[in-house]
């Protein structure tokens, strides 16, 4: 069908075929590579296909990242899996409800064009005929283009499956045991790596003979600076693996003690590249207002530690992952064991929550070494919370600062960012490389790649940080740094957290110099009417937040951004008191994620969003000692409280109209904006070190 644009992943993906499958008994399976990571996202996707094959969700089954069975769509990751992944999903299942009604016309000589499916029956003029949809299916042949057919229903058609539809995930998380932390097979074993205190590690000496004869142990192994340990049981493992952690003498790198962060990032070598410019720049001179923002290196802060399971058999490995990306750690496993990817599959299966590139995928490569020693065992791996915290990837640390220039009307004439992070993008097999820290250590290392990180429109570091406003001469740039010995890489939002953040507090600092209301200012500079629809419904929705506030203790702030300047829109309100440290009372937010497919789930990621971006801006710290992380255990690395959670409501702007966005990654943003305006209004002073602690805030009020 012409005049449709083609989702992405259909073109990796063509046939229909790809994507749903009719089998006996009525049965129906949709195919995606998106994988559920507690987002809700495989609900929506069923409501999707239901929708437009005139099913109930509960009539549809769903197989998702595997790498024998369903399409590659990448990563499940940016906010992509309603507005990629769904979109594919409907296009496909509309063409195959066109090819269906065809036949179904051949059959009862009836005009194509009369006949519609409710519950699958397949009705003609409204009047319900004795065919079923499922039955005339399972004799077609879809191994045929998607968009040779696809037609998908109008906005009217939307939602039949209910707009509220519960999260089909839920009642085997909470009553079962789906988990890869539950998997027990007959004749498993359990297993760890030894991990070393730093990258580029290299280990000394350990006396395996010893560690082998520890309890439980049933093999050690050691290739190059990788010590594995198998035995049988998990508290063995975590014996044999404690025990080992003492006794082993490791050469760590040497790397000076940083000082502030911020001094740890400028002196970091690095290129500085414009990658968005417009009109003519001025230099900085006195007129100039600026604003220079830091957040630290953050953890992902699962509270399940990653896990994995593998099993090594007539020459085939079989993993069990929670990774975002199955495809691509299949093709980085079989890239360091040197096989070929079709000796590998690879099944997603639940884990602990995910919000990036965390310890998963290392988890998975840790417990294939660890199969290749004990074929025809499954080996199970469970990694320690030391190991998320020191091990997996962390959100990179950044600085970002942005200056401007006003004319004498108020109005911004010009704009200079200048983002300086380590790179946001080392996931597996990105740019070709593996990207697994155990592999780094092989007596054949495979070391981590330097990564180019993200490009624009979407970005890396750089992701949010061309302002949303209109500003006529703009110029942005990036440095990114590679030599700093801490591992980074995709965490929730990436850049667009202390990009939206900065450009935020730039825009409340002029709106101060110039007098006018912060949200008035916003307003003036933005000509997307989305965008201006959002912040005007925060502005009245939230009038009660902003008013009757304690002068120098209570202050009430504004947070705006589009995410990745494509995706969803989230205007957000927030009113804080200052006292001990800061407190978040009530948030509102106004998000524009065009269709809302699943309102439920919408709101849900939405406020687990809200919540997530209070914590990393009020709280989370990876603490560091030279090349070492120094955070081992929650009680170093502290998040949001139950106690502390504020009131949080959230209105959606539903546009049926238009494709759907994705929503959760859009608020960390703005929330962080929100709450560093709120305390600019609190105590008339921009604090821009996150997290915004009492130590920070005591810092720049003697400043």
């Amino acid at each position: 069908m012409t005049g449709l644009s083609i989702p992405l992943p259909l073109k990796a993906a063509p046939y229909i075929s790809d994507w749903i499958r009719f089998g006996p008994g009525r049965t129906v399976e949709i195919l995606t590579g998106r994988v559920e990571l507690g987002q809700g996202n495989l609900t929506a996707l069923a409501q999707m296909t239901a929708d437009e094959l005139g099913l109930a969700p509960d009539d549809i089954g769903i197989i998702s990242g595997n790498t024998a069975l369903t399409p590659n769509e990448g990563y499940t990751a940016g906010s992509m899996s309603v507005s990629m992944g769904g979109m594919a999903l409907r296009f496909a299942a509309s063409a195959a409800r066109v090819l269906i009604l065809r036949e179904a016309s051949l059959k009862l000589n009836a005009v194509y064009r009369s006949l519609s499916v409710r519950g699958g029956g397949v009705l003609e003029n409204g009047r319900q005929t004795d065919l079923d949809l499922r039955d005339i299916a399972v004799d077609l042949d879809f191994a045929v283009p998607v968009m040779d057919y696809a037609a998908p229903l109008g906005p009217e058609w939307h939602k039949l499956s209910s707009p509220t539809l519960p999260r089909r995930d839920l009642p085997d998380r909470i009553f079962g045991t789906p988990f890869i932390h539950d998997f027990a097979p007959d004749g498993m074993v359990h297993g760890r790596i030894l991990h070393p205190p730093a990258l580029g590690t290299v280990l000394r000496s350990l006396d395996l003979k010893a560690l082998a004869a520890r309890p439980g142990v049933i093999d050690v192994f050691r290739d190059g600076s990788v010590v594995g340990i198998l035995a049988e049981s998990f508290a063995a493992v975590t014996a044999a693996t404690d025990w080992a952690a003492n006794r082993t003498d490791w050469s760590v790198p040497d790397f000076p003690q940083s000082g502030s962060l911020r001094d740890l990032l400028a002196r970091a070598a690095g290129v500085e590249t414009v990658v968005h410019e417009t009109g003519e720049v001025p230099d900085k001179d006195a007129n100039a207002v600026e604003v220079t923002a830091s957040r630290a290196y953050l953890s992902h802060g699962a509270i399940g530690p990653s896990a994995a399971m593998a099993v090594w058999r007539g020459g085939r490995l079989r993993i069990w992952s929670h990774s975002q990306g199955v495809f691509q750690l299949r093709n980085a496993v079989a890239r360091v064991l040197g096989l070929d990817i079709g000796d590998i599959s690879i099944e997603h299966a639940p884990g602990a929550g995910c919000y990036g590139h965390n310890g998963a995928d290392d988890a998975a490569f840790d417990a294939a070494l660890l199969a290749r020693h004990a074929p025809g065992k499954p080996v199970k791996v469970i990694w320690s919370r030391l190991d998320e915290f020191r091990v997996a990837p962390l959100g990179a640390a950044m600085m970002t600062s942005a200056r401007a220039h006003l004319d004498e009307t108020g109005t911004l004439t010009s704009a200079d960012v200048l983002v300086t992070s380590p790179p946001h993008a080392n996931r597996p097999d990105m740019a070709g490389a593996a990207n697994l820290v155990t592999a780094t250590r092989l007596s054949s290392p495979v070391p981590l790649a330097q990564s180019a990180d993200l490009p624009l429109p979407q970005g890396g570091a750089d992701r949010n940080a061309v302002p949303a406003y209109t500003i006529p001469n703009l110029r942005v740039a990036k440095k990114l740094v590679h030599d700093l010995p801490y591992r980074t890489s995709s965490l929730r939002g990436l850049g667009a957290h202390l990009n939206i953040f900065t450009i935020e507090m730039l825009m409340e600092k002029c709106a101060a110099m110039t007098g006018e209301d912060p949200a008035a200012f916003r307003l003036r500079h933005l000509e997307d009417p989305r965008a201006r629809a959002a912040i005007e419904a925060v502005m009245s929705e939230g009038k009660a937040l902003r008013e009757d506030l304690e002068p120098g203790t209570e202050g009430c702030g504004l947070g705006f951004g589009r995410y990745k300047n494509a995706g969803a829109y989230a205007a957000v309100l927030a009113r804080i008191k200052v006292d001990e440290s800061v407190s978040v009372s009530h948030v509102h937010a106004v998000v524009d994620t065009g269709e809302v497919v699943n309102r439920d789930g919408a709101l849900n990621q939405i406020e687990g969003g809200i919540l997530q971006a209070m914590s990393w801006t009020l709280k989370e710290e990876v603490k560091l000692a030279g090349p070492l992380v120094a955070t081992e255990t929650w009680l170093d690395y502290p998040i949001l409280k139950f106690s502390e959670v504020p009131e949080v409501s959230v209105s959606l702007i539903d546009r049926p109209d238009v494709p759907p966005l994705g929503c959760a990654e859009a608020m960390q943003g703005p929330v962080a904006a929100a709450i560093g305006s709120a305390l600019f209004n609190a105590l008339g002073i921009q604090v821009c070190d996150l997290p915004l602690t009492r130590d920070r805030i005591m810092a720049a009020a003697l400043a």
